[in-house]
């Protein structure tokens, strides 16, 4: 396990992207242990407020992430100040993300359906880092030859042949698969056969006068959502906690 980590994590240089993933994902899983008991009214943790104005925790997170992110472009990617930079970003961005639904919707929604949000930003982010931490680069730039590397067009033909691919799977309204596959070209290709989702760009445009292609792409993306909801719902209550009802649940 040494041998492993000092190959492919300490020498490449790695070491401080692991500590700040490993900070991000503990300060979340912290910060929503803390949260969930604050709302049970459990435990000696309360909400912070001064002169009567309620102090969210991004608020220390931004705080944390600015010291972090100018430290580490400082430190360079070996040292103890790069590690304890690293660490610092990764807690940032850790408190920052949780509240991700409130800055998006600039109220306080951490309870509620929108706020979900943020447990699938987060869940994404450590997903992209971790891909990356093992080896992958964006739009599959490590992909290329060292003869490719040394030839300029090849690396900027590589890059632009995986942007396309992102931005057409965006079209189709894959907003997840195409996040993914700026990491993982091969997901961006998967996108780009695959049909759009009714609704998207893409089908508004290309399927407009294919009733037949619209509605497979309607009868696959109701099946799909049908399939997934449920499970991805579950998931993000294990880690976030459930939402608050909807008013028109609790006349229910």
């Amino acid at each position: 396990m040494g041998h492993w980590l000092d190959r492919n994590i300490v020498e490449p240089g790695k070491l401080p992207l692991l500590l700040a993933l490993t900070a991000f994902v503990l300060t979340f899983l912290i910060t929503r242990v803390v949260t969930r008991l604050i709302r049970a009214g459990k435990g000696p943790f309360g909400n912070v407020s001064t002169g009567g104005v309620h102090i969210h925790h991004v608020v220390p997170g931004v705080v944390l992430t600015v010291v972090g992110g100018f430290g580490a472009v400082t430190s360079g990617r070996h040292g103890f100040v790069a590690g304890l930079c690293a660490v610092v970003f990764g807690m940032g961005a850790g408190l920052v993300l949780d509240e991700f639904a409130l800055i998006l919707h600039l109220d306080d929604v951490y309870w509620t359906e929108e706020g979900r949000k943020s447990v699938e930003v987060v869940v994404l982010t450590a997903a992209l880092v971790g891909l990356m931490l093992a080896g992958f680069s964006p739009f599959g730039v490590n992909d290329v030859t060292q003869e490719e590397a040394q030839d300029r067009g090849g690396v900027i033909s590589s890059v632009v042949v995986n942007f396309l691919f992102a931005m057409v799977v965006l079209f189709k309204g894959k907003t997840r698969m195409a996040i993914f596959s700026v990491i993982v070209p091969l997901v961006g290709l998967i996108g780009v056969i695959r049909l759009a989702r009714p609704g998207s760009p893409w089908a508004r445009r290309f399927y407009r006068s294919r009733p037949h292609a619209r509605a497979r792409a309607t009868l696959r993306a109701y099946h799909r959502d049908k399939r997934w909801s449920g499970p991805r719902r579950r998931f993000q209550d294990l880690i976030g906690g459930k939402p608050d009802p909807t008013p028109s649940l609790e006349r229910r």
